[in-house]
């Protein structure tokens, strides 16, 4: 039996950690000091890197990880501009993992980069920056179109599935969340529970993607109410889910 937890970086960034008594794996490790601290405390050995896309704060550990586990394997998107991966992945990839063993699939949601891979499998789904908590990546390299797909991907997948982001944006995301959906009671019930969370200083995270289509206004571009308050807000008119999201999206990136 696996678990999993968070290894905290920079100022909110996570880096999952999945173990399994013995040996563990790292999604998106961009600094390598707390990484290594965690692992000798817990008398864990590195095996396998999991990587989403190539931003420093998700990549920035991967030398220095291989210098200190030189067995451990790194895995990650098509992209070669990311030094160490050793072997690149593309949509419908599949990869087997053993020690710890877990299976997992890969699929390519470009949008905040071009080049972003999640890793995924029924009980749950390592999204990188694609997908926040109420929330979503700023879109430094797609387009609006090709960033709504990605999401749309990820919002079709078993409802069940833990979501693992990788950073706790969750109150802001949450705030700007009310500001275009002020009448969902579901999003003001978890803002009430991810503020005393915060308030405890614990993480908001993970969700799961039932809970996300129903607090995250990225993926519910289809809401009429969403659709008329960010018209008015933006004062604009959209003619389509796309131009919902990125209506959203741009109003997000100001909020």
């Amino acid at each position: 039996m696996n678990n999993i937890f968070a290894i905290p970086a920079f100022s909110d960034n996570y880096i999952w950690c999945i173990h399994d008594s013995k040996h563990a794996i790292v999604v998106d490790p961009g600094d390598a000091s707390p990484v290594i601290k965690t692992l000798n405390e817990k008398q864990l050995t590195l095996t396998h890197i999991l990587i989403t896309h190539h931003h420093h704060d998700h990549i920035g550990g991967i030398k220095e990880l291989k210098e200190t586990y030189p067995e451990a394997i790194v895995y990650g998107p098509q992209n070669p501009q990311i030094d160490g991966i050793d072997q690149r992945l593309k949509e419908g990839s599949n990869i087997a993992l053993h020690n710890p063993n877990i299976d997992l699939k890969v699929m390519e949601t470009p949008g905040h980069t071009m080049d972003h891979i999640v890793f995924y499998n029924q009980q749950l789904l390592f999204c990188g920056d694609t997908l926040f908590s109420a929330g979503c990546g700023r879109m430094f390299e797609g387009t609006p179109d090709v960033f709504y797909r990605s999401l749309q991907k990820l919002a079709r997948l078993p409802e069940q599935i833990k979501v693992y982001c990788t950073h706790e944006y969750t109150l802001a995301n949450l705030a700007f969340a009310a500001h275009v959906d002020p009448e969902n009671d579901v999003l003001r019930d978890y803002q009430t529970w991810a503020t005393a969370q915060r308030e405890k200083n614990q993480i908001t995270l993970p969700s799961n993607i039932a809970e996300q289509k129903q607090i995250n206004p990225f993926l519910r571009c289809s809401s009429q109410k969403i659709k008329q308050n960010i018209e008015s807000i933006m004062n604009l008119s959209t003619e389509s889910e796309v131009e919902v999201f990125a209506a959203l999206r741009s109003c997000k990136d100001n909020f």
